[in-house]
């Protein structure tokens, strides 16, 4: 499966790295309490000394390693960005991805983002909440989506010439950009709704993929 072009390294959101494993440590805890918050009670109403607090840490310790609230979040969103990627990557490149049916592939991975975003309900609060309003964060989701659309653009080569007919590099870029940008939209949607209404707005998502590729693709 073709690559994504890594774009240029942003500078890290930490004032400093911490190298030593209970520096490590207090890092963890002060991200894992801002998702908690952060899912609770909203990004805005979440200070940092309140962040603080609940990882148990001084809040002199918290501002060593992040300079302000903005830096949190942007650590945890490359957090869930780089995390969620790889999820997917290993689905195509080592597991089930590689014997399914490209519409049971498309089933597989719209489940496996939900289940993400389930699993991490920090990543659609940050992102729900603050992206339109936090251009930084806005450009950790379009880093994201360009590597979400040159893995799908690779499988759909991949599986056209599999199946003996040929789809020329910019048109899988295009329907990859297209399932991305409409199917991620519609998840960041269904992680607003109950349980019920959620599943099935995940099982549209996957319909309108494959209902999308049936027409779109070529066929041998």
């Amino acid at each position: 499966m073709a690559d994504a072009t890594a774009p240029a390294s942003e500078p890290s959101p930490l004032r400093r790295q911490p190298r030593q494993a209970r520096s490590q440590e207090r890092v963890r805890r002060i991200l894992a309490a801002a998702e908690e918050l952060f899912v609770t009670g909203g990004v805005g109403s979440t200070t940092t000394n309140a962040i603080a607090a609940k990882a148990g840490v001084p809040i002199g310790s918290l501002y060593q390693f992040f300079p302000d609230k903005g830096a949190i979040l942007r650590s945890l969103a490359e957090g869930y960005a780089e995390q969620l990627h790889e999820v997917l990557r290993a689905f195509f490149d080592e597991g089930d991805g590689q014997s399914l049916s490209l519409e049971d592939s498309i089933t597989a991975a719209v489940a496996l983002t939900d289940r993400f975003f389930r699993d991490h309900p920090g990543y659609p609060a940050i992102f729900l909440d603050v992206q339109s309003a936090t251009p930084e964060l806005l450009a950790i989701e379009e880093e994201a989506d360009a590597r979400l659309i040159a893995d799908w653009a690779g499988l759909l080569v991949e599986r056209a010439a599999c199946e003996g007919t040929d789809l020329r590099q910019e048109d899988a870029h295009l329907l990859a950009y297209v399932l991305v940008k409409t199917v991620g939209h519609l998840l960041w949607l269904a992680a607003t709704q109950e349980q019920g209404r959620r599943d099935q707005l995940v099982a549209e998502c996957g319909e309108l993929a494959i209902a999308y590729l049936r027409r779109r693709l070529p066929t041998g």
